[in-house]
């Protein structure tokens, strides 16, 4: 079993040493110091999710790292913070046995997310009230594209030219166009394969 090159980070040294303590028998884990940049995940222990914890897990997921947090309290508002940080798995501090600290740092080398299932309830909940209240009144959709931008790229990926979609769609030309400029620039793709490409990679056509 290939073990997996895992830090820890925090700002206090008990902390430090305690998370560290618990992770450090476990097989599945190969501990690295925590200066350690090139560690495949980083486990980031703090009492909250104050500004300096998100800065330290934006950074990670700016450089492709994978990080799991492990926190002392945690509502609502922080979760959302952290999840939009970056993290791919949550503990609480409470809840940090060598066992769970293990697990969370398996699924995060895997790219699966690990958070307690009461926070994933709370957090799916945050998920569809912003569907419901902010994205759907808009035309949008989770994925950053509407509907309509959807239904252009699934005929565009059919084979359809711009008048032929237009047609089959009872939109303009200019309405297509001006869509499938939109889906380019917003989401910084080259042209209009490229479009299609990243639809079908992230399973919307």
């Amino acid at each position: 079993m290939e073990r997996i090159s895992t830090r820890v980070i925090a700002r206090d040294p008990v902390s430090q040493a305690g998370v560290a303590g618990q992770l450090r028998p476990r097989p599945e884990v190969a501990l690295r110091d925590p200066a350690d940049e090139e560690a495949t995940v980083t486990v980031v222990v703090s009492d909250t999710v104050d500004e300096e914890t998100v800065q330290t897990l934006r950074s990670l997921q700016r450089h492709h790292r994978q990080s799991v947090l492990v926190v002392t309290e945690i509502d609502d508002v922080s979760l959302a913070a952290a999840v939009e940080a970056g993290i791919v798995g949550l503990v609480r501090r409470s809840e940090a046995t060598p066992e769970r600290l293990a697990y969370a740092v398996c699924g995060a080398a895997r790219g699966e997310g690990t958070v307690p299932p009461d926070l994933l309830g709370r957090l799916l909940a945050q998920v569809g009230k912003v569907q419901r209240q902010v994205l759907s009144p808009r035309g949008m959709t989770l994925t950053g594209l509407s509907r309509r931008e959807i239904d252009i790229l699934r005929l565009v990926a059919e084979g359809l030219d711009t008048m032929e979609i237009a047609e089959a769609l009872s939109y303009s030309e200019r309405t297509v166009k001006n869509a499938l400029h939109d889906v380019t620039s917003r989401l910084h793709l080259r042209n209009r394969s490229h479009a299609v490409a990243y639809a079908l990679k992230q399973g919307l056509i």
